[in-house]
């Protein structure tokens, strides 16, 4: 590891229950650098919501998903664990990389998530999932203030039409993916580890650009 450069982490969470209290049952991050490579990266399927709550996850905004998932668990490519289990791994990533900042496309959603299962299954014994004093960035506005305001890139949603109800280019992991990538057809996943590998590109792009953008999820 050089000690020279910056890591942060950024996650991804997949979620039931609706977007007011949103509990996770898929967790994705990675280990990544200013450029976007990868150093690790996890896969966590929460065990106490995938297993343990079958009616919720039938409601899952994408339970079509599932029996992807129950394959994938079998062929061993991704791993099932307690939310324990997951929350331990990552503060000991933080740890053993000395994270900058921990990273999210629309970091309110994935925050909430994680704190609200976090209190969920403990009964607020453990309240807060991320490693306190980690500065949390979000994606989302980094990109609004950088590849949203180029003219290549508004042109490029007239033209797709990838505009908002206002008119505004649409700032979606997917659709900004699509433009950094030259892939107008790609879809997003939707699952976590697959799409951390598509917003790390996001993160990436914005950082290239050298250009005065917010980063803090709350507060800026």
């Amino acid at each position: 590891m050089d000690k020279r450069k910056s890591y942060y982490l950024i996650a991804d969470t997949e979620a039931t229950n609706g977007l007011d209290d949103p509990i996770v049952y898929d967790l994705g991050v990675a280990i990544i650098d200013n450029k976007g490579k990868v150093y690790k990266n996890r896969s966590f399927v929460i065990d106490e919501v995938f297993n343990g709550m079958p009616e919720l996850m039938k409601s899952a905004y994408y339970a079509n998903k599932l029996p992807q998932y129950h394959e994938q668990i079998a062929s061993g490519e991704r791993q099932v664990v307690s939310y324990a289990t997951a929350r331990k791994e990552i503060h000991a990533l933080c740890k053993e990389f000395n994270v900058k900042a921990i990273i999210a496309h629309n970091m309110n959603f994935d925050y909430r998530a994680t704190t609200k299962t976090q209190r969920y299954i403990t009964k607020s014994k453990f309240r807060y999932f991320f490693p306190y004093g980690i500065e949390l960035w979000d994606t989302l506005k980094m990109s609004r203030d950088t590849i949203c305001k180029q003219k290549t890139y508004i042109k490029w949603c007239e033209e797709n039409n990838y505009l908002t109800k206002n008119g505004k280019p649409k700032a979606t992991a997917e659709i900004l993916y699509r433009y950094i990538s030259g892939d107008n057809d790609f879809v997003e996943s939707h699952t976590g580890l697959e799409d951390v590998m598509i917003e790390k590109e996001i993160f990436a792009h914005c950082k290239k650009q050298h250009k005065k953008m917010r980063k803090l999820a709350f507060g800026s």
